[in-house]
Protein backbone atom coordinates (compact mmCIF):
# COMPACT_ATOMS: atom_id res chain seq x y z
CA UNK A 1 0.00 0.00 0.00
CA UNK A 2 1.15 3.71 -0.85
CA UNK A 3 1.78 5.68 2.11
CA UNK A 4 -0.48 8.00 2.98
CA UNK A 5 1.45 11.33 3.15
CA UNK A 6 0.63 15.30 3.57
CA UNK A 7 2.73 16.92 1.35
CA UNK A 8 3.00 21.00 1.81
CA UNK A 9 5.10 22.54 -0.27
CA UNK A 10 5.32 25.46 1.83
CA UNK A 11 4.40 25.83 5.30
CA UNK A 12 5.19 29.57 6.08
CA UNK A 13 3.87 30.99 2.47
CA UNK A 14 0.74 28.40 3.11
CA UNK A 15 0.05 29.58 6.82
CA UNK A 16 -0.17 33.28 5.03
CA UNK A 17 -2.48 32.62 2.64
CA UNK A 18 -4.82 30.46 5.19
CA UNK A 19 -4.54 33.93 7.57
CA UNK A 20 -5.59 36.49 4.69
CA UNK A 21 -8.73 34.00 3.86
CA UNK A 22 -9.77 33.21 7.64
CA UNK A 23 -10.01 37.23 7.32
CA UNK A 24 -11.75 38.17 4.66
CA UNK A 25 -14.29 35.86 5.83
CA UNK A 26 -17.02 33.02 4.77
CA UNK A 27 -18.63 35.27 2.24
CA UNK A 28 -15.39 36.01 -0.15
CA UNK A 29 -14.82 32.03 -0.24
CA UNK A 30 -15.50 29.34 -2.57
CA UNK A 31 -14.42 25.85 -3.57
CA UNK A 32 -13.51 24.22 -6.94
CA UNK A 33 -13.49 20.58 -7.21
CA UNK A 34 -13.19 17.82 -9.55
CA UNK A 35 -15.30 15.24 -8.86
CA UNK A 36 -14.01 11.56 -10.15
CA UNK A 37 -11.34 10.53 -8.33
CA UNK A 38 -11.03 13.67 -5.89
CA UNK A 39 -14.36 13.50 -3.60
CA UNK A 40 -14.70 9.30 -4.53
CA UNK A 41 -11.71 7.61 -4.16
CA UNK A 42 -8.90 6.72 -6.50
CA UNK A 43 -8.95 2.88 -5.43
CA UNK A 44 -10.85 0.10 -4.48
CA UNK A 45 -9.96 -2.04 -1.37
CA UNK A 46 -8.60 -4.79 -3.72
CA UNK A 47 -6.01 -1.73 -5.71
CA UNK A 48 -7.99 -1.31 -9.00
CA UNK A 49 -9.33 1.59 -10.10
CA UNK A 50 -12.51 2.72 -9.10
CA UNK A 51 -15.00 3.43 -11.44
CA UNK A 52 -15.87 7.03 -13.10
CA UNK A 53 -19.28 7.56 -13.53
CA UNK A 54 -18.74 7.07 -17.26
CA UNK A 55 -17.47 4.18 -16.68
CA UNK A 56 -20.34 2.65 -15.17
CA UNK A 57 -22.39 2.75 -18.11
CA UNK A 58 -19.30 1.33 -20.14
CA UNK A 59 -18.63 -1.55 -17.35
CA UNK A 60 -21.62 -3.29 -17.21
CA UNK A 61 -23.77 -4.49 -20.72
CA UNK A 62 -27.39 -4.53 -18.26
CA UNK A 63 -27.77 -0.81 -19.09
CA UNK A 64 -27.17 -0.08 -22.77
CA UNK A 65 -26.13 -3.46 -24.33
CA UNK A 66 -23.84 -5.53 -25.64
CA UNK A 67 -22.95 -3.65 -28.58
CA UNK A 68 -22.51 -0.05 -26.79
CA UNK A 69 -20.00 -2.04 -24.37
CA UNK A 70 -18.08 -3.31 -26.71
CA UNK A 71 -17.72 -0.64 -28.83
CA UNK A 72 -17.26 1.61 -25.64
CA UNK A 73 -14.16 -0.89 -24.42
CA UNK A 74 -12.79 -0.81 -28.00
CA UNK A 75 -13.24 3.35 -28.07
CA UNK A 76 -11.13 3.20 -24.68
CA UNK A 77 -8.40 0.92 -25.55
CA UNK A 78 -7.45 3.16 -28.57
CA UNK A 79 -7.77 6.67 -26.59
CA UNK A 80 -6.80 6.03 -23.04
CA UNK A 81 -3.28 4.77 -23.84
CA UNK A 82 -3.26 8.36 -25.54
CA UNK A 83 -4.12 10.29 -22.33
CA UNK A 84 -1.74 8.56 -19.89
CA UNK A 85 1.54 8.59 -22.29
CA UNK A 86 3.86 11.69 -21.14
CA UNK A 87 5.45 11.05 -24.47
CA UNK A 88 2.79 12.95 -26.23
CA UNK A 89 1.83 16.24 -26.79
CA UNK A 90 -0.86 18.41 -24.61
CA UNK A 91 -1.40 19.54 -28.50
CA UNK A 92 -2.13 15.87 -29.51
CA UNK A 93 -3.68 14.82 -26.58
CA UNK A 94 -6.53 17.76 -26.13
CA UNK A 95 -7.25 16.82 -30.07
CA UNK A 96 -7.63 13.55 -29.16
CA UNK A 97 -9.81 13.23 -25.59
CA UNK A 98 -11.75 15.79 -28.09
CA UNK A 99 -11.74 12.94 -30.35
CA UNK A 100 -13.02 10.38 -28.14
CA UNK A 101 -15.37 12.00 -26.08
CA UNK A 102 -16.93 12.80 -28.61
CA UNK A 103 -17.05 9.38 -30.22
CA UNK A 104 -18.42 8.45 -26.91
CA UNK A 105 -21.36 10.45 -26.57
CA UNK A 106 -22.63 9.88 -29.68
CA UNK A 107 -22.33 6.17 -29.03
CA UNK A 108 -24.17 6.38 -25.92
CA UNK A 109 -26.98 8.59 -27.49
CA UNK A 110 -27.39 5.93 -30.73
CA UNK A 111 -27.51 3.48 -28.09
CA UNK A 112 -30.52 4.56 -25.91
CA UNK A 113 -29.37 6.43 -23.06
CA UNK A 114 -32.16 7.52 -21.08
CA UNK A 115 -33.17 9.84 -17.79
CA UNK A 116 -34.50 6.44 -16.27
CA UNK A 117 -31.25 4.34 -16.96
CA UNK A 118 -29.20 6.83 -15.59
CA UNK A 119 -31.66 7.06 -12.48
CA UNK A 120 -31.31 3.36 -12.21
CA UNK A 121 -27.37 3.28 -12.85
CA UNK A 122 -27.14 6.05 -9.87
CA UNK A 123 -28.93 3.34 -7.40
CA UNK A 124 -27.83 -0.07 -8.34
CA UNK A 125 -23.93 1.32 -8.78
CA UNK A 126 -22.97 3.37 -6.11
CA UNK A 127 -19.93 5.27 -5.96
CA UNK A 128 -17.25 4.96 -3.18
CA UNK A 129 -17.14 8.74 -1.93
CA UNK A 130 -13.98 9.52 0.23
CA UNK A 131 -14.29 9.06 4.04
CA UNK A 132 -15.09 12.59 5.09
CA UNK A 133 -16.02 14.12 1.95
CA UNK A 134 -20.18 13.87 2.48
CA UNK A 135 -19.31 15.73 5.83
CA UNK A 136 -17.31 18.63 4.13
CA UNK A 137 -20.43 19.56 1.34
CA UNK A 138 -22.85 19.55 4.92
CA UNK A 139 -20.43 22.13 6.36
CA UNK A 140 -19.89 23.86 2.82
CA UNK A 141 -23.60 23.93 2.82
CA UNK A 142 -24.77 24.78 6.22
CA UNK A 143 -21.89 27.86 6.23
CA UNK A 144 -23.29 29.14 2.49
CA UNK A 145 -20.34 28.52 0.88
CA UNK A 146 -20.38 27.42 -3.16
CA UNK A 147 -18.82 24.41 -4.41
CA UNK A 148 -18.47 24.38 -8.35
CA UNK A 149 -18.18 21.17 -9.61
CA UNK A 150 -16.06 21.15 -13.25
CA UNK A 151 -16.08 17.59 -14.59
CA UNK A 152 -15.47 15.67 -17.49
CA UNK A 153 -18.12 13.73 -16.89
CA UNK A 154 -21.64 13.50 -17.62
CA UNK A 155 -22.84 16.36 -15.56
CA UNK A 156 -26.54 14.06 -15.66
CA UNK A 157 -25.18 11.80 -13.54
CA UNK A 158 -23.44 13.14 -11.84
CA UNK A 159 -26.56 15.68 -10.47
CA UNK A 160 -28.42 12.15 -10.36
CA UNK A 161 -25.80 10.74 -7.92
CA UNK A 162 -25.82 13.65 -5.64
CA UNK A 163 -29.49 14.10 -5.55
CA UNK A 164 -29.82 10.09 -4.56
CA UNK A 165 -27.07 11.05 -2.07
CA UNK A 166 -29.20 13.68 -0.66
CA UNK A 167 -25.82 15.71 -1.40
CA UNK A 168 -27.50 18.60 -4.02
CA UNK A 169 -27.48 21.07 -1.90
CA UNK A 170 -28.21 24.91 -2.82
CA UNK A 171 -24.98 25.82 -2.84
CA UNK A 172 -24.12 22.91 -4.91
CA UNK A 173 -23.34 24.14 -8.72
CA UNK A 174 -21.88 21.27 -11.64
CA UNK A 175 -20.10 22.18 -14.86
CA UNK A 176 -19.80 19.02 -16.95
CA UNK A 177 -20.87 17.61 -20.15
CA UNK A 178 -24.34 17.57 -20.03
CA UNK A 179 -26.97 15.56 -22.57
CA UNK A 180 -29.55 17.15 -24.74
CA UNK A 181 -33.15 15.13 -24.19
CA UNK A 182 -36.28 14.66 -26.27
CA UNK A 183 -39.57 14.83 -24.68
CA UNK A 184 -39.91 11.04 -23.78
CA UNK A 185 -36.53 11.36 -21.58
CA UNK A 186 -34.31 9.89 -24.68
CA UNK A 187 -30.49 11.05 -24.99
CA UNK A 188 -30.03 12.55 -28.57
CA UNK A 189 -26.51 14.59 -28.33
CA UNK A 190 -24.25 16.43 -26.13
CA UNK A 191 -24.08 19.58 -25.39
CA UNK A 192 -20.73 21.26 -26.69
CA UNK A 193 -18.72 22.70 -25.35
CA UNK A 194 -17.09 18.80 -24.39
CA UNK A 195 -14.92 18.96 -21.74
CA UNK A 196 -12.36 16.38 -21.34
CA UNK A 197 -9.12 16.09 -18.83
CA UNK A 198 -7.41 18.45 -20.59
CA UNK A 199 -8.93 21.31 -21.66
CA UNK A 200 -10.24 22.23 -18.17
CA UNK A 201 -8.28 25.82 -18.37
CA UNK A 202 -10.90 26.66 -21.60
CA UNK A 203 -13.85 26.15 -19.67
CA UNK A 204 -14.63 29.61 -17.80
CA UNK A 205 -16.77 30.36 -15.12
CA UNK A 206 -18.45 33.00 -16.84
CA UNK A 207 -21.20 30.75 -18.19
CA UNK A 208 -22.14 29.43 -14.88
CA UNK A 209 -25.26 30.65 -13.32
CA UNK A 210 -23.43 31.24 -9.94
CA UNK A 211 -20.42 33.38 -11.67
CA UNK A 212 -21.56 36.52 -10.40
CA UNK A 213 -21.85 35.37 -6.88
CA UNK A 214 -18.43 33.53 -7.33
CA UNK A 215 -16.68 36.73 -8.51
CA UNK A 216 -17.85 38.79 -5.01
CA UNK A 217 -15.63 35.56 -3.41
CA UNK A 218 -12.07 36.13 -4.40
CA UNK A 219 -10.35 33.30 -2.02
CA UNK A 220 -10.48 29.88 -3.39
CA UNK A 221 -9.71 26.53 -2.25
CA UNK A 222 -9.14 23.65 -5.52
CA UNK A 223 -9.29 20.11 -5.28
CA UNK A 224 -8.21 17.68 -8.00
CA UNK A 225 -6.60 14.60 -8.57
CA UNK A 226 -4.99 15.37 -11.69
CA UNK A 227 -2.62 18.29 -12.82
CA UNK A 228 -5.08 19.08 -15.53
CA UNK A 229 -7.72 20.04 -12.85
CA UNK A 230 -5.50 23.01 -11.79
CA UNK A 231 -6.99 24.62 -15.19
CA UNK A 232 -10.25 24.87 -13.58
CA UNK A 233 -9.18 28.44 -11.91
CA UNK A 234 -8.11 29.62 -15.22
CA UNK A 235 -9.06 33.24 -15.99
CA UNK A 236 -10.85 33.64 -12.74
CA UNK A 237 -9.79 37.13 -10.72
CA UNK A 238 -8.99 35.66 -7.59
CA UNK A 239 -7.17 37.27 -4.70
CA UNK A 240 -5.71 34.27 -2.74
CA UNK A 241 -5.88 30.17 -4.00
CA UNK A 242 -4.82 27.14 -2.18
CA UNK A 243 -4.52 24.15 -4.67
CA UNK A 244 -4.76 20.31 -2.95
CA UNK A 245 -4.01 17.91 -5.17
CA UNK A 246 -5.04 13.62 -4.30
CA UNK A 247 -2.09 11.40 -5.96
CA UNK A 248 -4.14 8.49 -5.55
CA UNK A 249 -1.37 5.83 -7.03
CA UNK A 250 2.32 5.64 -9.34
CA UNK A 251 3.47 8.48 -6.43
CA UNK A 252 6.92 8.14 -7.36
CA UNK A 253 6.41 8.69 -11.24
CA UNK A 254 4.21 11.53 -10.77
CA UNK A 255 4.86 13.21 -7.54
CA UNK A 256 7.49 16.02 -8.32
CA UNK A 257 4.73 17.06 -11.01
CA UNK A 258 2.03 17.17 -8.61
CA UNK A 259 4.29 19.07 -6.79
CA UNK A 260 5.11 21.52 -9.19
CA UNK A 261 1.67 22.15 -9.52
CA UNK A 262 -0.34 21.99 -6.38
CA UNK A 263 0.43 23.34 -2.76
CA UNK A 264 -0.50 20.20 -0.92
CA UNK A 265 -0.45 17.08 -1.96
CA UNK A 266 -2.12 13.95 -0.69
CA UNK A 267 -0.58 10.86 -1.49
CA UNK A 268 -1.56 7.39 -1.08
CA UNK A 269 -5.55 8.14 -2.22
CA UNK A 270 -6.48 9.33 1.45
CA UNK A 271 -9.82 10.22 2.86
CA UNK A 272 -10.93 14.07 3.25
CA UNK A 273 -9.75 14.22 7.23
CA UNK A 274 -7.19 17.21 5.62
CA UNK A 275 -9.27 18.92 3.34
CA UNK A 276 -12.28 19.66 6.51
CA UNK A 277 -9.09 20.50 8.82
CA UNK A 278 -7.94 22.91 6.42
CA UNK A 279 -11.51 24.20 5.28
CA UNK A 280 -12.43 24.38 9.26
CA UNK A 281 -9.20 26.35 9.95
CA UNK A 282 -10.75 28.50 6.80
CA UNK A 283 -13.83 29.69 8.33
CA UNK A 284 -14.43 32.07 11.01
CA UNK A 285 -16.12 30.59 14.05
Amino acid sequence: MVKQEVIILDVKSLDEVKAKMKKAGTSNFHVLADFDRTMTYGLNPDGNRTETVISQLRSDSKYLGEDYQKEANRLFSIYHPIEIDPKVSLAEKINKMHEWWKLHFDLIARSGLTTKVIEQVAREKPLRFRKGSLEFLSFLAEKGIPIVFMSAAPGDMILEYLKQNSLLYPNVHVVANRYKFNSRGRVISIQEPIIHTFNKTEITLEGVPVYSELKKRKNVLLLGDSVGDVGMVEGFDYDNLIKVGFLNEEVEKNLELYKDNFDVVLTGDQDFSFVNKLVNALVKK
